[in-house]
């Protein structure tokens, strides 16, 4: 389920209350007038307009004042947008229910709560106590390249750094590199994924080297570890795949997270 709606508009009306106040600010800043842009004969004449005045001819000495002007006038159009926006944000969170449908049922008293059967079986405390909870890391070694998703952790790869911030975009609550032992083992799966429909943990290896004998014989291993555990492709395990000559399709994780959790 990822990010409650009400909390995903409100970081987003934070946004642009922010954005509208910093547009303000460098508008007070910008010339006086406005551009005109005319177009004869297949050549561009720029000029500087102001209420009242007649229009003056800009050449290229003027190239700093064109820009300025230019930039006012996208920053008032930017302006104007995110006015409505604010507006229309400001209704929808007075028309959002402060309690959604799955958080009724943990709300029931408890002599309720015990005969009661919830129709919607997960909710997003529930996902957010998951997605929170402490776990120790796999360090990176000295050196190695940084990737940084969209929810601000590192990662080890362009492609592991596309598939989470897929996951973020889409509200799929995961885990980087969470350890999880299997048989008399433990190793980090790249995402543990949580269908909160289900309370179900799904986990995704991408494999990122497969033109590489050594690690391709390494996921072997691991695939045979995660069966012997009872995880099995197509259930509770899925796969990404890309070699040198054969880049991630991002239109497959795409794939993997509608048939999975839509």
């Amino acid at each position: 389920m990822g990010k409650c709606v009400r909390d995903t508009l409100k970081e987003r009306y934070d946004l642009i209350l922010q954005t509208v106040r910093n547009v303000e600010d460098k508008l007070l800043q910008m010339p006086e007038g406005r551009i005109i842009i005319r177009k004869i004969g297949g050549r561009t004449y720029y000029y500087h307009g102001n209420d009242g005045c007649k229009e003056i001819y800009l050449t290229q000495k003027d190239d700093a004042l064109i820009k300025a002007l230019v930039q006012k006038s996208y920053l008032k159009s930017v302006l104007k947008s995110a006015r409505r926006e604010l507006a229309a944000l400001e209704k929808m969170m007075k028309l959002y229910p402060d309690e959604l449908p799955e958080e009724v049922f943990d709300k029931l008293p408890d002599e309720r709560k015990k005969h009661a059967v919830p129709v919607i079986p997960g909710n997003e405390k529930d996902a957010r106590k998951w997605m929170d909870a402490p776990y120790t890391r796999k360090p990176f070694k000295k050196g190695a390249p940084v990737f940084i998703t969209m929810r601000g952790e590192r990662v080890r790869s362009k492609s592991e750094m596309i598939i989470a911030d897929r996951l973020y975009a889409n509200g799929i609550p995961y885990r980087y590199e969470c350890p999880l032992k299997v048989g008399n083992m433990v190793i980090h799966p790249d995402f543990s994924m949580l269908r909160v429909s289900d309370g179900k943990v799904i986990y995704h290896e991408h494999c990122g080297m497969m033109d590489d004998p050594a690690y391709a014989d390494e996921m072997v291993s691991r695939v045979n570890a995660y069966n012997q555990a009872g995880i099995i492709q197509g259930d509770r395990l899925t796969f990404s795949f890309e070699s040198a000559s054969a880049p991630l399709d991002v239109r497959l994780i795409d794939s993997l997270i509608n048939g999975y959790f839509k």
